[in-house]
């Protein structure tokens, strides 16, 4: 397999054009031997890539916090924000954020949110917290499970719902097909499952307006699986506005990714993030036994995207 492939199916959702940019400024054997795209690599070869760090952007002044105590932080997740370090993500990050904002304290995540999905977001601020609320979690989560293997109605064990703009119109209802991952090379892609196989995988459907052939969507969570909301929705034929990989083309993944789109590219996307936003979080605190419930409202150029929909149709 020629290197430039090779470099294309192991760093994920790269290109192979970009592969070819990283080969020429910076692959190395590991004696230090500049390589070429046309390489053909062979079994235990080591290559080593040299990388400069990454302009991850700007970062925002402060976060939202919507909710705190001694055990918990809500916090309203922007965009296009990461949140934990990743290889290409550092200090644009909602962890580092939080650390530099707040030094002396314990933050871990209790559940994560993509890049580019926004709204509720909950870090544990103790290892207590994080262990009860990740427990509580879990169980949920399994008795979701539990109910679809019996065909039992799931109404009443979902805690998160999603708001989501659409390409197309969904029918209301329980989506329950199976999700599995899916052997593209991006790596990070999941689909639809043959019948009887892969994780069982619920989501609500319920659509609140549409205009012309865009619809807003709410999304109820009764099972947790990796892209669930947004299998589910392209599987329906009505895949999220700005969606990447779900979308009319999972190419735009890697472009976007090495900030490649195109003018045309952003055109068939009409966002710059798909349109995907936690925007409601429902739980019974562990140690206070209270019942809470946190809201997000929509980030700033999804509700414009709809408005600007509501007027032309």
């Amino acid at each position: 397999m020629r290197l430039d492939r090779f470099l294309s199916l192991q760093l994920r959702a790269t290109s192979r054009t970009r592969a070819q940019s990283i080969i020429l400024a910076s692959a190395y054997s590991w004696e230090g031997r500049p390589l070429r795209s046309s390489l053909r690599v062979r079994a235990e070869q080591q290559i080593v890539l040299w990388r400069p760090a990454l302009d991850e952007g700007p970062v925002p002044d402060k976060l939202v916090i919507l909710y705190e105590d001694a055990h918990l932080l809500v916090v309203d997740k922007p965009p296009l924000m990461t949140v934990h370090p990743t290889a290409r993500h550092h200090k644009h990050t909602l962890i580092k954020q939080l650390e530099e904002q707040r030094p002396y304290d314990y933050l871990a995540l209790i559940h994560r949110l993509d890049r580019e999905t926004s709204g509720v977001l909950l870090v544990a601020r103790s290892r207590e917290a994080d262990r009860e609320f990740k427990t509580r979690m879990e169980k949920r989560s399994l008795k979701a499970v539990r109910a679809a293997e019996l065909g039992i109605e799931a109404s009443g064990i979902t805690d998160k719902s999603y708001i989501a703009i659409t390409w197309g119109i969904p029918p209301s209802g329980v989506v329950t097909e199976s999700l599995e991952s899916d052997p593209s090379p991006l790596r990070v892609k999941m689909t639809i499952a043959p019948p009887g196989k892969g994780l069982i995988a619920r989501t609500g459907i319920e659509v609140l307006e549409t205009a012309g052939n865009y619809a807003l969507v709410r999304c109820h969570l009764y099972t947790g699986r990796q892209h669930q909301i947004r299998v589910h929705l392209a599987h329906l034929g009505t895949p999220i506005v700005g969606d990447k990989l779900y979308g009319p083309d999972e190419s735009l993944l890697a472009r976007g990714a090495d900030n490649e789109l195109t003018e045309d590219d952003l055109r068939v996307l009409e966002l710059p993030h798909h349109a995907l936003h936690a925007a409601e979080h429902r739980l019974t605190h562990p140690f206070t036994g209270e019942k809470l419930q946190f809201t997000s409202p929509l980030p700033s150029d999804m509700q414009q995207f709809w408005e600007e929909k509501l007027r032309a149709h």
